[in-house]
């Protein structure tokens, strides 16, 4: 079979003729991999094909070069380049032809494969000639197809390469685009590609924009083209504002004043949605940019230091003129529109909740009118649109002005829970969640909680969506006035929510009793239940076990009905179940700690079981490992009798390196146990070391999960002390060799990896010295000593540092001091840089004072 035909047939709407033509590709591509990529350039290039042949066959030539998948990209990078030269060139000599095809579609696909090649050449010094090339299509040329296929493949270039490596062509490559994107071009279609590449170039043109000059013709370029009678060009304009707003703030206010505050109000006037939406969506960056802005500010303020950038409240400035417009789009709900789907009202809501986050006070006069006036309107629109409003406000103002004016709709709102529209109903079960959220203190026990919570329980018989939101409200509450007991009243034997606890549970299982999930109702309930459970007083607890009975009933029958599962969706369906049962049960372990034991036998034979049945790759073992985790830290010693009959499963499951997941879970498992058992694990420390050790060595597992092996060290010495003598050379070689893995400040990524594995490293070290504290094996330690306090040394001096480094840095100084009371580590403890960091105090939480305070009297004793 030829080339057309094969590559026709990947399309064919036969299910069979299609599986058979891709298997056929993909075959060719492994068994000949040159002849396989100069068949479809050949395609591609072919003028005499049908359109969706060359469309294909262009596809099939990208996603050859190009994977999302890393490892994947490498093999395919290098299967690349180890083509020969020639026939690389000839691909890349159709693909460049292919831009100037009659046929924009085959122009088109042949710009993405252009830049798909640019992704693996440009980076390792290849194809030098391309962006001259590609520029000399734009400046030299009529062809307005060749000009739009330029562009864009410029564009995905710009998109997907690192701008480092476009740097020394930013320059041409920015005049090009400016230049189709210009108001003179004649083609709107060359206006849009050009907007749309500077769109994707705009973080690799910063140089650009800090000349003045420039700067002032890029902005004049993209506001003219928000005028632009093609609506597509308006669109891509506002997108670029939205990206220039986000990537340049601290440059905008000149243009804020002459040109983009105007534009960007008249915008989400637009009579076309997409216009509008862009418009709106400038503004929700504005906020976003000061409401970063002000917390820097403030951490600024802690060290007694100016803010890097200051904010130019430009939504403080634009508020009375942008708040009516967002008003006035909160009124235009569609009645019929998709769950989810994002509209011009779902934005104005969105942006209102940033405002509100970004001028704080000043909104809520901005606001209040609008409320007042349409909250009892006749129009559901206006109702709605009152009620979004004042949810969109409670996030920002001081609590001390939302207050009184909670207080006044509270009850006008539960009312509305019986609402006769569907979305009004929605809306206000959202907005008394986001009460619930955000100002529980408004909440008075003896006035709103009745109607409150009948409310909410009531619309859990509702649609799914308004039962949704109801159990998110009912979550809010618990959680809330639980965190609020639990820091103003320790030990409560009661809460506010006591005579309510058993019938919002039963409610709430009752929701759960169903098989469906629409709106993820469902598994809302669950995760309420889960949040009632872990704030339970005492008086509820006989509540909690009644719970926990009927959850672990579920998880039987569950059990019972694998071998009826059928299909993918019954799988998935299952194994969500199971997860949402896991989570419960685990809240019910912590919540009853020791109290558990008399149900540990179901529990533990429950969770084998479905261990045993969950298959390798299911989420659901990570949630089954996570009840056997917290079930260890509740029983403690009496965990022993069940670690014979699940080590089976946990040792598989610290062997799934591809399972990132799962592997992480088991690691931290290992510390359960190891915490749980105290000295009677050290029978299970040979092995569990010799497991982990050999996950250090994978290739394979990711890195994170690595970080978590070095801090369960720590867990197993602690918990074993001296019997951790024969793991402790190797166990410090390692923490060592990992602690010399030094940052890049270049590269963030590997910052934030360093910071986590030092904070990791400090964990063990700190396990390690205090599980030989005060044993005969202490001196075992002393050569370990120099490298410990250097690795201190490094997070201290590091500006980056955390809190909690910065704790576990002087715990571990103090752990040392306090190890070696005699003056055996005395001229280490007296080096100058320990006397320095024990003399700042400044921006440290009260924690962390605490813990330096210890260290510093553990420093005298082991000094005098």
């Amino acid at each position: 079979m030829n080339a057309s035909a094969l590559l026709a047939n990947t399309l064919s709407p036969d299910a069979e003729t299609r599986q058979n033509a891709t298997q056929q590709l993909e075959s060719a591509s492994r068994e000949n991999y040159p002849v396989y990529m100069l068949m479809l350039s050949d395609e591609l290039r072919n003028e005499n094909s049908q359109i969706h042949t060359r469309n294909a066959a262009g596809l099939a030539l990208k996603n050859a070069l190009s994977a999302r998948d890393s490892a994947r990209q490498d093999e395919y990078s290098a299967r690349w380049m180890a083509l020969d030269v020639d026939a690389r060139q000839k691909i890349k000599e159709a693909s460049l032809l292919t831009l100037a095809s009659p046929q924009p579609r085959a122009g088109a696909v042949a710009a993405q494969v252009v830049s798909a090649i640019a992704a693996v050449e440009l980076p390792v010094g290849q194809w030098p000639d391309l962006i001259e090339i590609l520029l000399g299509f734009i400046n030299t040329s009529d062809d307005t197809n060749l000009k739009i296929a330029t562009l864009q493949a410029i564009g995905y270039i710009c998109e997907t390469i690192k701008p480092e490596v476009l740097a020394l062509r930013s320059n041409e490559i920015l005049t090009a685009v400016i230049h189709g994107a210009r108001k003179e071009e004649p083609s709107s279609e060359v206006q849009l590609a050009a907007i749309h590449a500077l769109f994707n170039s705009l973080e690799f043109v910063r140089d650009n924009f800090d000349r003045e000059g420039e700067r002032n013709y890029i902005m004049q370029v993209v506001c003219e083209a928000t005028q632009n009678p093609s609506v597509s060009v308006q669109v891509g304009a506002f997108e670029c504002l939205v990206k220039i707003m986000a990537l340049y703030y601290d440059k905008m206010s000149f243009y804020m004043e002459q040109a983009l505050f105007g534009l960007t109000v008249m915008g989400m006037k637009h009579s076309d949605e997409r216009v509008a939406l862009q418009a709106v969506e400038f503004w929700t960056t504005v906020c976003e940019e000061e409401i970063e802005l002000a917390h820097e500010a403030r951490e600024a303020a802690e060290y007694d230091e100016p803010p890097e950038l200051e904010s130019k409240h430009f939504a403080k400035v634009a508020l009375p003129e942008v708040i009516p417009v967002l008003l006035n789009l909160l009124t235009q709900q569609d009645e019929d529109a998709d769950e989810g789907e994002w509209n011009l009202a779902m934005s104005a809501g969105t942006c209102l909740n940033y405002m509100a986050q970004a001028v704080a006070d000043a909104i809520v006069p901005a606001v209040i009118p609008f409320i007042e006036a349409h909250i009892k309107a006749q129009d559901w629109h206006q109702r709605e649109a009152a009620v979004m409003t004042f949810g969109s406000i409670l996030d920002g103002p001081d609590p001390q002005v939302l207050t009184p004016l909670v207080n006044q709709a509270l009850p006008l709102l539960i009312g509305m829970m019986n609402d006769e529209n569907l979305h009004v109903k929605d809306t206000t079960a959202w907005t008394l969640g986001r009460i619930c959220d955000l100002l529980i203190v408004t909440i008075k026990p003896d006035v709103h909680l009745h109607p409150l919570v009948s409310a909410l329980v009531n619309g859990l018989s509702d649609r799914p969506r308004i039962v949704t939101n109801c159990c998110w409200a009912l979550m809010n509450l618990a959680d809330q006035i639980g965190i609020y007991l639990d820091e103003f009243i320790t030990s409560a034997p009661e809460s506010p929510l006591s005579p309510y606890f058993e019938g919002i549970v039963s409610a709430l299982l009752r929701v759960t009793e169903t098989t469906a999930n629409e709106s993820n109702f469902r598994t809302s309930a669950y995760e309420a239940i889960t949040s009632y459970v872990s704030h339970s007083t005492t008086d509820c607890i006989p509540v909690v076990q009644n719970t926990v009975i009927a959850i672990l009933q579920r998880m039987e029958q569950l059990l019972n009905m694998q071998n009826q599962i059928v299909g993918v969706d019954d799988r998935n369906n299952w194994n969500e179940l199971q997860s949402n049962l896991c989570s419960v049960v685990i809240s019910v372990i912590r919540r009853l700690g020791g109290g558990i034991q008399p149900m540990a036998d179901r529990i533990m034979t429950l969770i084998l079981q479905l261990i045993q049945g969950a298959g390798k790759t299911s989420t659901v073992l990570e949630d089954a490992f996570l009840v056997v985790g917290s079930l260890a830290a509740a029983l403690e010693a009496g965990f022993a009798p069940y670690i014979q009959a699940f080590l089976p499963f946990l040792y598989p499951a610290l062997k799934a390196h591809e399972d990132t997941q799962l592997c992480m879970v088991a690691v931290g498992i290992i510390g359960d146990i190891s915490r749980a058992l105290g000295d009677q694990s050290a029978q299970y420390a040979g092995a569990f070391m010799n497991v982990l050790l050999e996950n250090l060595q994978s290739n394979v597992l990711n890195r994170n999960v690595k970080i978590s092996i070095l801090s369960c060290f720590g867990d197993i010495a602690l918990a074993i002390g001296p019997a951790f003598d024969p793991y402790l050379n190797t166990t410090m070689d390692v923490l060592r060799q990992a602690g010399s893995v030094q940052p890049n400040p270049l590269d963030f990524d590997l910052m934030d990896y360093v910071a986590q594995l030092r904070e990791g490293i400090l964990e063990a070290y700190t396990g390690v010295v205090t599980g030989f504290k005060n044993t005969d094996k202490a001196l075992a330690l002393l050569p370990h000593v120099p490298s410990i306090l250097e690795l201190v040394h490094q997070c201290l001096i590091d500006d980056e540092r955390t809190d909690s480094v910065v704790k576990l840095s002087f715990g571990l100084i103090g752990d040392l001091a306090d190890c070696f009371p005699n003056g055996q580590i005395k001229e280490h403890l007296l080096d100058e840089w320990i006397a320095h960091e024990f003399r700042s105090k400044r921006g440290m939480q009260q924690e962390t004072k605490k813990t330096l305070r210890w260290a510093r009297e553990m420093i005298k004793r082991a000094t005098v």
